[in-house]
């Protein structure tokens, strides 16, 4: 398998960390694809996914998979017990609600805000930009981080008692907030809490060094 990213991306780093958790860093290559040239706009690279978003999996059949939730969903079933995607219909159910909602509410609005309101990824990528709609997530994205806080006061995990992909896309959501310099408000102390924790898990750790050499293989 080959996935086509960015080390430092916060998107990317979703799927890394999918990788990781199931212990598939071994299973693919990786292929870097640099945001600040805009080679993820390019036809060659839109021929592989249509909305030009990194990251992208390519199976051995030639198949392309775009979306960190749909890649995570293929990674966690691959060796038929999944612990990142939900078990039963249940942790299935709260899990994909909780990691639509950090999309939403943190990760996505964060990511509107970057290419809106700062200079994103560069006048030759940016080609359009509003800065009023980006300020405006840029806020959103804060509430969405209270809302969590509330979230992780009443629980160990975004989703309930485990770690899973809702965990990972806030996770996704706050690199990325770190990479803006917006930071988590001081109040948001489970919040906080619950980030320093998930930073000494080795998949998060080591999620941009992974794609070094050493550690991929075709």
């Amino acid at each position: 398998m080959k996935i086509y990213d960015w080390p430092t991306g916060p998107y990317p780093a979703r799927v890394r960390i999918a990788l990781a958790e199931k212990a598939l860093q071994s299973r693919v290559q990786f292929v870097s694809i640099n945001l600040r040239k805009g080679e993820h706009k390019t036809p060659e690279f839109r021929a592989k996914n249509y909305s030009g978003t990194l990251p992208v999996l390519e199976l051995e059949d030639g198949t392309f998979i775009a979306e960190c939730t749909a890649i995570t969903e293929y990674l966690d079933g691959l060796d038929g017990v999944p612990t990142l995607t939900g078990g039963t219909p249940r942790e299935k159910g709260v899990i994909h609600m909780m990691s639509k909602r950090a999309e939403l509410e943190l990760l996505d609005a964060i990511s509107v805000y970057f290419h809106h309101a700062t200079p994103g990824l560069g006048p030759d990528v940016e080609i359009y930009q509003n800065a009023e709609w980006g300020f405006r997530q840029r806020d959103k994205a804060l509430k969405g981080m209270h809302y969590f806080d509330g979230v992780l006061n009443r629980q160990p995990f975004v989703a309930g008692e485990a770690f899973s992909m809702a965990d990972i896309t806030v996770i996704g959501g706050l690199i990325f907030a770190g990479l803006v310099e917006l930071p988590v408000p001081a109040e948001c102390e489970a919040l906080q809490a619950w980030y320093a924790r998930t930073q000494e898990r080795p998949s998060v750790k080591n999620r941009v060094t992974m794609s070094e050499p050493t550690e991929a293989s075709v």
